[in-house]
């Protein structure tokens, strides 16, 4: 078994992705550097990711015997440059992705995975924005990354072997089971899930179904685990009409455009779990 300190992994963005990732690599005993530009962001992301701790160490979802890693936040990106890997955790942006990308690619030693936490965005766009293309890949975690062990994997055309063998090596050492797609908008997730939801918030916003009657007949009838409404609310309904977004653009689906109801709660500032408010109601006043 790999030990803890054979890894030293930085994951770039405090949001909800970042400390559920940053969370998980703790859990396995791995030391993170988590960086944001905001200090208040970081604190949060603290207290968040203690929270989370505690809820996989109940469920039983850390390895036993093994001490947790070291947390360290910082505004200053080049903490990250003795790192084995960088996920990259950031908003669904072409734009702030390209920054943050070329940023840390070139403040890392040569050999070191580069890997973007996408959902949309096809890798080999982003190998253009970052110093090493070989050294690029995409991993999709999802959310709560800390109790869900598959991962979808995405090897970009100019994706290394070493880096998927590092990526390998990393994804074994914190127990998640990667699976390798291609390359494309979406790839196999975001593409198959993400229209769906957006179809489901159409419904709800044609008024033809409650967001209850939505995941109810999901769950009971189709099988999904917690219906598409609160999945959505999950994800982020920013993070989902991004992903979205950046796949119609890039695709042409229709089914992909993010439709007017979802839109529109994201102009409101209902995001979801996060904000307190999405598709359901959870109690809290936005922040």
């Amino acid at each position: 078994m790999t030990t803890h300190n054979a890894h030293r992994v930085a994951v770039v963005g405090a949001g909800v992705m970042g400390t559920n990732i940053a969370t998980m690599i703790l859990g396995h005993g791995v030391p993170v550097i988590l960086t944001d530009l905001d200090e208040v962001v970081l604190d949060q992301a603290r207290s968040s990711i203690d929270g989370m701790l505690r809820h996989a160490r109940l469920l039983g979802a850390q390895p036993e015997g093994v001490p947790l890693g070291d947390l360290v936040t910082t505004t200053v990106p080049e903490e990250v440059a003795g790192v084995t890997a960088v996920i990259e955790a950031v908003t669904e942006s072409t734009e702030v992705k390209a920054k943050v990308l070329g940023e840390y690619s070139g403040l890392v030693r040569p050999g070191t995975p580069i890997i973007s936490n996408t959902s949309g965005i096809p890798v080999d766009e982003m190998a253009n924005w970052v110093a090493r293309p070989a050294e690029l890949a995409g991993t999709h975690f999802m959310n709560p990354a800390y109790l869900i062990r598959m991962v979808e994997v995405v090897r970009g055309p100019r994706t290394g072997d070493e880096t998927m063998a590092a990526i390998t090596a990393l994804l074994t050492a914190l127990d998640r089971r990667p699976v390798v797609v291609g390359d494309s908008p979406g790839f196999v997730t975001s593409r198959l899930l993400h229209p769906m939801i957006n179809d489901a918030a159409r419904l709800f916003g044609d008024g033809t179904a409650t967001a209850e009657a939505v995941d109810a007949l999901m769950e009971g009838c189709l099988g999904h685990p917690t219906g598409p409404l609160r999945t959505a609310d999950l994800i982020g309904l920013d993070n989902l009409a991004d992903s979205l977004q950046a796949i119609y653009e890039r695709t042409g689906d229709e089914g992909a455009r993010p439709c007017d109801t979802l839109l529109a709660k994201v102009r409101d500032g209902d995001l979801g779990r996060k904000s307190g408010r999405g598709f359901y109601d959870y109690g809290r006043t936005k922040p």
